[in-house]
């Protein structure tokens, strides 16, 4: 069971879009924007989201689809994958993404420190985050695959990235060149693993990386005040 729940938010463009929120236990660390795969929030955001709040952050997970698919959640294969790709690719604008990532950034900075953690889809966005958003203190990206293509944009916080060395979407070539970036706020950790690594309902888990990379998610951000 779910320790936060959906709410809705009004976006900058006056759409109500859903949010995952869940409140810290314990102490407050910090504000969090947890970012989806390009799958929706489904129960594994959710759970991840439950996760941070338990480590002492206060998390919103928007539903970025809202707009075109109210309620979207698929898993990983057939026909819920095709349209996740179709809405991630070609229906749901990435700049609106950006948007209503800023407005849960100004909706916890009230509060304290804000960061971002994103997955697969979520993990680009991290990238963008760190390059163009306002108001965060720092950020965890995990196989983004926009990021190379995009690695000439300085990062203005720290961020770490997370890529699967194995991982047949996001060529080593592409890790390579952010790598050599040398951007000094960017981090780049490279793990033997596959895409979506950090996810326990996919075939490419492993628990090693996991593990590793949420400990230095919790590291980056407990060093920049959180």
């Amino acid at each position: 069971m779910s320790d936060g729940q959906m709410e809705k938010m009004t976006m900058s463009d006056g759409a109500e879009v859903a949010v995952y929120h869940v409140h810290p236990t314990g102490p407050r660390r910090g504000g969090l924007v947890l970012v989806q795969e390009i799958f929706g929030v489904t129960d594994h955001i959710r759970d991840l989201c439950d996760e941070y709040a338990r480590d002492g952050y206060e998390v919103l997970a928007p539903a970025l689809f809202d707009r075109e698919h109210p309620g979207f959640e698929a898993d990983y294969s057939g026909e819920g994958f095709q349209r996740a790709v179709q809405l991630a690719r070609e229906l749901h604008p990435f700049d609106l993404t950006l948007k209503d990532c800023q407005t849960c950034i100004d909706a916890l900075a009230p509060k304290g420190p804000v960061f971002m953690v994103g997955y697969c889809y979520g993990g680009s966005v991290c990238w963008f985050g760190a390059t163009q958003l306002q108001g965060l203190s720092a950020a965890s990206g995990y196989y983004g695959s926009l990021i190379a293509g995009a690695a000439d944009q300085e990062p203005k916080i720290p961020i770490i990235l997370h890529f699967g060395r194995h991982d047949a979407g996001i060529p080593m070539d592409g890790v390579d060149t952010v790598i050599a970036k040398a951007w000094p706020n960017a981090t780049v950790h490279v793990y033997e693993a596959g895409h979506g690594f950090n996810s326990d309902r996919r075939k490419d888990y492993h628990e090693p990386s996991a593990d590793l990379a949420r400990e230095r998610t919790i590291e980056l951000f407990q060093a920049q005040g959180g």
